[in-house]
């Protein structure tokens, strides 16, 4: 038996269709039209921070999207949003006016960063509702800026700030504003076929011609084009019509007139880093050089044409002499006036920096010792002002900014006198220029007192036969052998005593109170002094014994040398050295009473006798009418106790006069060949003389 089916009436099943078409309609309008208009907008400026183009362009409305196409949309914004420098992009909502169903107004502000600074932008948009697509936004190029228009165009300009100067004391300059040369290619002078040409340019210049080339094909480049190539020194004019031109001159002039006999060639004057003292500063202010795109990814506030320190002073002091290029952000009409400056952030140019460099003495030093591998400090004593710091040989810190070839560099690298070693900054064997020091440190512990008489103990001395073969010895026979007559005569002896009987604590202790191991505080990072190659406590004998007179594992650096001398005019007080000029007619002390006034005062009066007495180590130093304490040095390093080494020179002076209070440390390396310790001291007293006399 079969049920008969009940069959619906048709009635309900049209509602029940109905229903079933209400409800899934009801779903599909919850998925697409609902959100806020403000939620859009929003979403809209997220994707404008994000650099999503593809995004912000798919919530427009299609017309928008047919009036402006993905490619022109895409064009115009990334152009813009990534030129001005766009960063944290926020919006602010205050007024949402919903016209209908269908539209909406929504007045909001805009604020992002940018190159030229932070910029806060009151804004209108329009919105309206798309069937299936929800709120989109109607396109406006007001979107970006509020006055721009689709005819605008956006421009970012930059002002180049004035990197800071750096000058001595008397407000010379050591680096600042100056002029070279730029050789360029103008293509549409150029021969159709140049090849000869770009050969004979590329050997003047000393460049590779497929550098040429590759320049010559970049993408901005046009026939009416300056493209430069390199930049070399300015032809001096004055220097030409003067009764006798330098040699440089007359090669500048030549190279000039070579350049400009090619087709195409061009030379600009343009303004450039330069050092007027040339090789007589370069180890102390370093250089600047363009920067490289490495620079660009992990530095902030550098254009593609800025230049960066490299080295020295221009490195150290980077922050301060750089400045602020200044931006502004501007909307330029069809014609190309400006009509609005969207933003605005002023150049800041570079800070000068003033030092407590004297440049007359800093050439000088650098003049006297030129053909020797050495290094000079000059310190006020009374004030710690850094009058010198001289490096010789050197290199001219103007052949980095213009551009130094391969050949150049190479020289630089591989000349056996090594112009790029700084060597004011290193550490040497210090030789009888620690002699005074370890006097002073005898003094004050109480194991010798001045007029004390060590007796003469004959050329050669070892303490017992503990020390098997090995004899200290000393150059001149004397007596009595007093603490003025060892310095004087630089006797090694009395000074490997004096260390004996300091023992290796007390010695190594006040070393170590002078800033031995310890960094000198000043800007400019100096080598740091040792007593012993681990920093450990001296632990044999022989080796302080032969530290007493400043060999053995002490190496010392020449600024710190001149810094320890300082304890000398101050009672045994060491100032702080001080490169920033100030004025300041006092100073800062470092270490206090490193020596006790009374052995500080005591071995200042001996090193007196080593420059007045006729037959004293220091008797070429003498000035007329100038009290000079001071004491020469002279370290031998030997590969084995019975060869010949190369000999260090030093000498340490400072005068008394409060007048014109001046300290001069120099070190001289391989000195015997120019006739040992005295060349050193004759040319120092030649710097003091010209600070006298001039």
């Amino acid at each position: 038996m079969f049920r008969q089916k009940r069959r619906l009436p048709w009635k309900a099943i049209l509602m029940a269709g109905a229903c079933a078409v209400l409800l899934g309609g009801g779903i599909w309008w919850e998925k697409t039209m609902s959100g806020t208009p403000q939620q859009r907008l929003t979403a809209y400026y997220v994707a404008v921070e994000a650099g999503e183009y593809e995004r912000m362009y798919d919530y427009l409305t299609l017309p928008s999207q047919q009036n402006k196409p993905w490619e022109e949309f895409l064009q115009r914004n990334e152009a813009i949003y990534t030129g001005i420098g766009l960063s944290d992009a926020s919006i602010t909502i205050w007024k949402v006016e919903q016209e209908g169903f269908f539209d909406a107004q929504i007045t909001f502000d805009v604020a992002m960063d940018t190159d030229a600074g932070g910029l806060v932008a009151a804004m209108k948009a329009q919105l309206r509702r798309e069937w299936g697509r929800g709120w989109r936004i109607v396109w406006q190029d007001s979107l970006i800026f509020p006055s721009l228009t689709a005819e605008d165009t956006v421009q970012v300009r930059t002002e180049k700030a004035t990197r800071g100067r750096i000058l001595d004391r008397n407000g010379r300059v050591l680096a600042g504003q100056g002029e070279a040369s730029s050789v360029g290619l103008v293509p549409g002078k150029m021969k159709q076929d140049p090849g000869e040409d770009l050969e004979k340019l590329a050997a003047l210049l000393e460049m590779d011609q497929e550098v040429i080339e590759e320049k010559l094909a970049a993408s901005w480049v046009q026939d009416d084009s300056f493209v430069p190539l390199k930049t070399i020194e300015k032809v001096d004019e004055l220097a030409l019509i003067s009764p006798l031109p330098s040699d440089k001159a007359l090669e500048n002039q030549v190279l000039q007139d070579a350049l400009l006999s090619i087709d195409g060639v061009m030379i600009q004057d343009i303004e450039v880093r330069e050092y007027p003292l040339r090789e007589k500063a370069s180890h102390l202010t370093g250089y600047v050089q363009n920067v490289t795109a490495e620079d660009l990814s992990e530095l902030e506030g550098y254009q593609a044409d800025s230049v960066i320190g490299r080295s020295g002073l221009e490195s150290l002091y980077e922050a301060k002499l750089k400045g602020l290029d200044g931006v502004s952000i501007a909307i330029v009409d069809p014609s190309g006036k400006v009509k609005d400056i969207v933003a605005r952030q002023p150049k800041i140019n570079g800070t000068d920096l003033y030092l407590t460099i004297d440049v007359s003495l800093q050439a000088s030093l650098y003049e006297l010792f030129s053909e020797v591998e050495s290094a000079s400090v000059a310190l006020n004593p009374e004030t710690g002002e850094v009058l010198a710091l001289v490096s010789t040989p050197s290199f001219n810190s103007n052949d980095f900014v213009l551009g130094l070839s391969q050949q150049a560099w190479t020289e630089l690298n591989e000349d056996p006198r090594l112009p790029m070693l700084n060597r004011f900054r290193q550490t040497f064997c210090p030789g009888s220029t620690m002699k005074p020091i370890i006097a002073a440190l005898g003094l004050t512990a109480g194991v010798l007192t001045g007029e004390e008489d060590f007796g003469y103990e004959g050329r050669t001395w070892r303490k017992d036969e503990s020390w098997g073969g090995y004899f200290i010895s000393t150059t001149k026979a004397y007596e009595p052998v007093t603490l003025e007559n060892a310095l004087k005569y630089s006797d090694n002896i009395y000074f490997a005593k004096v260390a004996l009987k300091l023992g290796a604590k007390q010695f190594c202790d006040g070393l170590t109170s002078m800033g031995f191991g310890e960094k000198v505080p000043f800007p400019i990072w100096m080598g740091v002094s040792q007593f012993s190659n681990d920093g450990q406590i001296i632990d044999d004998e022989i080796l302080l014994a032969d530290s007493g007179y400043g060999q053995g594992q002490l190496l010392v650096n020449p600024f710190h040398m001149a810094v320890m001398y300082t304890a000398f005019y101050h009672d045994g007080d060491m100032i702080q050295p001080k490169l920033l000029f100030d004025g300041a007619k006092e100073g800062t002390i470092w270490k206090e009473h490193v020596f006790s006034a009374q052995a500080a005062q005591e071995v200042r009066e001996d090193m007196v006798s080593v420059i007045e007495s006729p037959d004293a180590t220091g008797a070429k130093g003498k000035i007329d009418g100038v009290r000079l304490a001071g004491k020469t040095g002279t370290a031998e390093l030997k590969a084995t106790k019975d060869s010949e080494g190369a000999e260090i020179g030093w000498y340490a002076v400072m005068s008394l006069d409060q007048e014109k209070p001046l300290l001069i440390v120099t070190m001289v390396e391989n000195v015997r060949p120019f006739g040992g310790c005295s060349y050193v001291v004759e040319r120092v007293r030649q710097a003091m003389e010209n600070v006298w006399y001039d």
